[in-house]
């Protein structure tokens, strides 16, 4: 997921003054340089009350949209009659700055569920793996598993309907779970899982702990560059 850097500048419509303007738009290109940041002049690109940085993120589909600011805000102030005593004894009006880190949440939530198609990686994906039984004698072996993955910190869901397994995968690989972990005679008699990954990759058959290695691995780097993995 690329993003790009924006300083904005007087609108058509505003309010302030020029020198307000001026101080406030050359203030953020400072802030900006002094942080080594490359970005670029949205001109007009400000709102009514004041510049800002921008912070647009493109998505899988190569638009962009407005997630971070810094936003300089001259109305509110002068709306609300506030100021503040200076060092020379007088009243001032102050600049208020609004700061956002993601913009609405709901639009970036939105963002990352076009972003990654649905498809989350592992460490975001709200249920991380699921258990599934082939028949009702694996239940409680299904049940304990689900249990062992919650207390290693993951977000793990049993599916013990009574359905066959292969509809029990489409359906989990519909849903873009990560990971599908199967039950079956075998699996309780040799003390394991069989994991498939939600791709159709056969990861082979595997202890509950060595599932939990394999998904400390997967979580390991939660600050990873977003990338899409569908």
């Amino acid at each position: 997921m690329s993003s790009k850097c924006f300083c904005t500048t007087k609108p058509k419509e505003s309010v302030g003054g020029d020198e307000h303007w001026t101080l406030a738009t050359s203030s953020l290109e400072a802030a900006l340089k002094s942080r080594n940041i490359a970005f670029q002049l949205d001109p007009g690109g400000g709102a009514f009350y004041g510049p800002k940085i921008d912070i647009k993120i493109k998505d899988a589909l190569g638009r962009s949209w407005q997630c971070s600011t810094v936003q300089v805000d001259f109305n509110n102030p002068e709306r609300f009659e506030l100021s503040y005593i200076g060092e020379d004894g007088k009243s001032h009006r102050p600049i208020m700055i609004h700061r956002a880190l993601m913009g609405s949440i709901e639009r970036f939530f939105g963002i990352l569920i076009e972003h990654y198609g649905g498809a989350f990686p592992t460490w975001l994906a709200p249920v991380q793996a699921v258990v599934m039984n082939i028949t009702d004698q694996q239940e409680d072996y299904v049940a304990a598993a689900v249990t062992q993955l919650k207390v290693a910190g993951f977000r793990a869901e049993a599916d013990l309907r009574n359905e066959k397994i292969g509809f029990k995968i489409r359906e989990a690989e519909k849903a873009k779970v990560p990971f599908m972990l199967v039950a079956g005679k075998r699996e309780v008699e040799n003390g394991t899982l069989s994991v498939r990954g939600r791709s159709g990759s056969n990861l082979g058959n595997m202890t509950v702990a060595a599932v939990v290695d394999l998904l400390q691995a997967e979580t390991k780097h939660t600050q990873r560059e977003l990338q899409p993995t569908h």
